[in-house]
């Protein structure tokens, strides 16, 4: 179940355990779709980790679409990845796992325990860990790499009401170094249950969610359809946005050929602040099957992106 402002613990490995991540340009690649996947769906990100195998965000969802969200940055990663290695195949293993948790008891120790993934695994001892680069703790420490999507409040808060300054910064570094030292600490924040099961938090928030659950027994069609159909909703006023930018109408969709370079700019620009199917793209667009409609847009992406942004500039972002 999807929930507006809901958070979760995403994780997933290599298929077959496939160390997938085990260039820091496959790490790169896949932040740069992190990133691309945030911009469309208005995630927000409170902590990551990436090792040789898997990968863990905490991430919050404020419009309830981590299944809409996921399926774009794995399936999007996973196509890059092996168009670059002339590869095939499945490189997740399965879909992904996504346990719930309560944002007041269960956030903050969540991102604690990303933070530390890279001192359980020995790559580094706490002490150093601030340069290992793959885990958002260096973001953390250098407000010049943050990108508009990093949330790291609620990991401060939780380490003791700290402030996002210098001195902030550093007494989480201690707390951190503190953390990986206190089995009992870790016991406490329940470290060995954050990988598991299918929920993170207090028991009064277990009990508030699997009420919620039984509630909602049996309207999954229902619920899903509404869903569908106010997403569909917030693409078409996008794309109303993008036409009106352009000086274009509907009816010029519907009358231009299929291919015409403005259609390729539009859908570009609607990939790039939406998550709008190809297929849907296609229809509304009036340009072809989905497979005409990725082809000419990534195309255009490819060519023009430096142009695509300052043509669309004004247009304020998709955030649903």
């Amino acid at each position: 179940m999807e929930s507006e402002s809901g958070v979760y613990h995403v994780l997933n490995r290599g298929n077959y355990r496939a160390d997938i991540f085990r260039s820091d340009k496959a790490k790169a690649a896949f932040l740069k779709c992190l990133g691309e996947a945030c911009e469309q769906t208005g995630w927000e990100v409170h902590a990551w980790c990436l090792m040789s195998n898997h990968y863990h965000l905490a991430v919050s969802t404020p419009n309830a679409n981590l299944v809409e969200g996921m399926r774009w940055l794995q399936g999007t990663f996973s196509v890059r990845f092996n168009r670059l290695r002339d590869e095939r195949g499945h490189l997740f293993q399965g879909r992904y796992k996504s346990l719930v948790v309560d944002p007041e008891a269960g956030l903050g120790p969540l991102c604690h325990y990303i933070h530390l993934n890279p001192v359980r695994a020995r790559l580094r001892p706490v002490s150093a860990l601030r340069d290992y680069a793959w885990t958002s703790l260096p973001w953390l420490l250098d407000l010049k790499r943050r990108p508009s999507w990093y949330r790291p409040q609620p990991f401060l808060d939780h380490a003791g009401e700290l402030a996002d300054t210098p001195a902030g910064r550093r007494k989480y570094s201690d707390y951190l170094a503190w953390l990986a030292e206190d089995e009992s600490a870790r016991k406490q924040q329940c470290f060995e249950s954050m990988s598991r099961g299918w929920i993170i938090g207090s028991a009064g928030f277990v009990k508030a969610l699997v009420q919620e659950h039984a509630e909602l027994a049996g309207q999954g069609r229902r619920l899903a359809a509404e869903l569908r159909e106010t997403r569909e909703s917030l693409w078409q006023e996008e794309l109303a946005a993008l036409l009106a930018r352009l000086g274009r109408t509907a009816e010029e969709l519907r009358r231009e050929r299929k291919s015409a370079p403005w259609k390729a700019a539009l859908a570009a620009a609607m990939k790039k602040r939406t998550t709008a199917t190809n297929r849907w793209l296609g229809e509304h667009l009036h340009m072809g099957g989905l497979h005409e409609v990725s082809r000419m847009a990534n195309a255009w992406l490819r060519a023009s992106e430096p142009a695509l942004e300052k043509q669309f500039r004004p247009i304020t972002n998709y955030k649903a």
